[in-house]
């Protein structure tokens, strides 16, 4: 479907190419209400992960220049998705609150870290891919399984201490 709008007249409604890109991506972003109607129905967090990254994979091979953008933007994110607008940031968050409200994502830790460990392992996975490398569903599958082990239900693992034990013991040693 085209817009009947020239080159230019785009051109002049931004102010630069990355804007435009921007404004694209934020839109995508902006579409997750499949995903937020899963949330609300406390649907399986697995499931819903590998979804969300499997559509997003499918996204970045569609559109390999914007995804690059995306990926690798140049304002890094900070620990707290962005407030003003939807992000995959925050639903990725928001699928791991779903996780620890169903006991399957451990909540000694904060989900917004854990989204970022994740949504990093993912970004430098398709970075790869779109240099050139493979890619497969069970390659999106993998990643989320590895993360989530490290950062799933906390198990049997003696010793082992979360970011938030850690930082209580360097606080307490500091006393």
């Amino acid at each position: 479907m085209r817009a009947g709008l020239t080159r230019k007249t785009v051109y002049n409604l931004f102010a630069s190419k990355d804007e435009i890109a921007s404004q694209l991506i934020a839109r995508v972003e902006a579409n997750d209400a499949p995903y937020r109607d899963r949330i609300e129905a406390g649907g399986d967090v697995f499931p819903l992960l590998e979804s969300v990254f499997l559509d997003s994979a499918c996204w970045c091979l569609a559109n390999p220049s914007l995804a690059k953008l995306a990926l690798a933007p140049v304002e890094r994110p900070s620990l707290e998705p962005p407030p003003d607008r939807p992000s995959f940031q925050r639903l990725v968050r928001d699928i791991l609150v779903l996780g620890q409200r169903q006991g399957v994502i451990r909540k000694d830790d904060d989900p917004n870290f854990m989204a970022l460990v994740l949504l990093g392992t993912y970004g430098q996975a398709m970075l790869s891919v779109l240099a050139g490398g493979q890619f497969t569903d069970d390659e999106i599958r993998h990643i989320i399984r590895i993360v989530v082990e490290g950062i799933g239900e906390r198990s049997s693992r003696r010793g082992v201490l979360s970011r938030k034990s850690y930082r209580a013991s360097e606080n307490s040693l500091d006393e």
